[in-house]
């Protein structure tokens, strides 16, 4: 176990400020607020600049200062530094000057963002003496749980739906940990976690970790400010499941502009959710500071949380920084995935979908304005979520072995007949 505390103070309630000692602690005792990492920022102005941070192995942990880790970390030594691509093509199907990408959905091992916040969870269980780990998950982080632990020597339990995409399914079975399906949705998944965190001990990475794993995202953004050459973008759309990825990127903006690290400036933060299972983005429409809960119904399953835990704070941001939300149906997300695939040869999961369309809603309604930059988050692999887009992308085109038959179906334009 280790001793110290790296550059945290301590645990801090979002609601009261009380503090807490950096434990595996997610809860404040006195009005049930969520806890979160207080860093000791003097420390770390004193210490973290451009120059240190670019001489270091281009991988998340170069900003390992702003992460909840006391010395290096154990878990996930490759994770993050994924590309931010000049999207064009997609900027002009979508009406504006600039876009990126964040393509997450090349990320180590998993394929997915998660692998940010669990190697952080992971490691810090590490830090605290745990030697089995769990999740709650609607299958990204189930699969970076099951592949993280594996490869650090960790015992796992994964808790899922049990409605879960097969792909996400056996994409943590290969790793063999133990898989639980549990015959609901995933809130009823992540209240049986909770109890079983209290009586068993064990690090639940979204649950009695939370206050660690959350930190994770933030390297997201910070990835994207340096690739953008220190600067950070006019707007970000970011897809919302409990929220937190969008609260940290801001987090993370906000800490290198105190830090002194990027030029102080205006940024707006957007939020995409599925039609299906909406509960911040209608309520951000509304004009409403807080959601009402919702049973999912969507085909993108890694957004399906019907009560976020951080619905309240990601709408916070949304107001504070003037930005806007939306939300897409599965036949929007379906041509979302499409548009992203065809434009820049990226193929993401329905989240990323979810991103995509709701990005060109937000363009086309003038909340991102034609001549800005945008940055969209595309947080996960399209391969882990075939069933969504079969039947719906073609078919192969089925020929005899002749270079006769083959002209005989070239149209004129160079395309196949149907």
């Amino acid at each position: 176990m280790s001793k110290g505390n790296g550059m945290m103070r301590a645990l801090k309630c979002r609601e009261c400020g009380r503090q807490y000692p950096l434990e595996a602690l997610h809860v404040c005792d006195f009005d049930f607020g969520p806890l979160e990492v207080v860093y000791d920022y003097e420390r770390i102005q004193g210490v973290m600049t451009r120059d240190l941070i670019v001489s270091r192995p281009q991988t998340m942990w170069r900003y390992r200062e702003l992460l909840p880790v006391v010395d290096d970390p154990t878990v996930g030594f490759e994770v993050g530094f994924t590309p931010l691509i000049k999207a064009d093509r997609l900027a002009e199907r979508l009406g504006v000057r600039e876009l990126w990408v964040k393509n997450d959905t090349v990320n180590y091992p998993s394929l997915s963002f998660k692998d940010r916040v669990v190697s952080v969870a992971l490691s810090r269980s590490r830090e605290l003496g745990f030697d089995t780990v769990a999740c709650a998950s609607t299958g990204n982080l189930a699969n970076s749980v099951a592949a993280n632990a594996a490869a650090a020597g960790l015992k796992a339990y994964v808790f899922i739906p049990a409605d879960l995409e097969q792909g996400k399914v056996l994409n943590s079975l290969v790793y063999q940990p133990q898989v639980i399906g549990i015959q609901g949705h995933y809130d009823q998944v992540n209240r049986l976690c909770a109890e079983i965190a209290g009586k068993y001990g064990w690090a639940f990475v979204n649950v009695n970790m939370r206050p660690y794993y959350a930190e994770g995202s933030k390297s997201m953004g910070f990835e994207i400010v340096e690739q953008l050459g220190w600067r950070v973008p006019q707007h970000t759309v970011i897809p919302m499941a409990s929220g937190s990825l969008l609260t940290k990127i801001h987090k993370s903006y906000r800490e290198l502009s105190d830090l002194g690290l990027v030029e102080a400036s205006g940024w707006r933060i957007h939020g995409a959710q599925a039609g299906g299972c909406s509960p911040i983005s209608q309520a951000q429409k509304a004009g409403l500071d807080f959601f009402k809960p919702v049973k999912p119904e969507t085909i993108a399953k890694s957004l399906a949380i019907g009560t976020p835990a951080d619905g309240f704070y990601a709408l916070r941001v949304m107001k504070d920084t003037g930005g806007a939300a939306d939300d897409v149906t599965d036949d929007e997300i379906r041509e979302g995935i499409k548009l992203l695939a065809e434009c820049e040869g990226i193929f993401a999961e329905t989240a990323g979908g979810v991103t995509v369309g709701v990005a060109k809603k937000l363009i086309a309604s003038g909340k991102i304005s034609a001549e800005d930059s945008a940055v969209l988050c595309v947080t996960g692999h399209g391969l882990k979520t075939l069933d969504a887009v079969q039947g719906c992308v073609g078919k192969a085109r089925e020929i005899k072995p002749s270079l006769r038959e083959f002209e005989s179906a070239l149209t004129g334009d160079g395309q196949l007949t149907r």
